[in-house]
């Protein structure tokens, strides 16, 4: 079983994207080349804020759509500890 990781990526706008794979580094350059999400296609990626581990990709994912549901205010909360 492979860990899978849950990111928040910050764009130049200061806006958040919220993502999940095996593989945040490669995954980061995928986004850098404008590959992958269409939010990061549309908008200029400055750096990953945020990665949680998880043990299997459903709990990723399941992770990934609890903090797609926070608020922008909560997802700052989140990137610097305090949820």
């Amino acid at each position: 079983m492979k860990t899978w990781f849950v990111y928040m990526i910050r764009c130049t706008n200061g806006s958040l994207y919220t993502g999940s794979t095996n593989h945040v580094i490669r995954r980061w350059y995928q986004h850098k080349e404008g590959k992958g999400a269409k939010y990061l296609q549309a908008r200029d990626p400055k750096a990953v804020v945020f990665v949680e581990e998880h043990p299997d990709r459903s709990e990723a994912c399941k992770r990934e759509y609890q903090i797609k549901q926070f608020s922008k205010t909560e997802k700052e909360s989140l990137i610097i500890g305090a949820l």
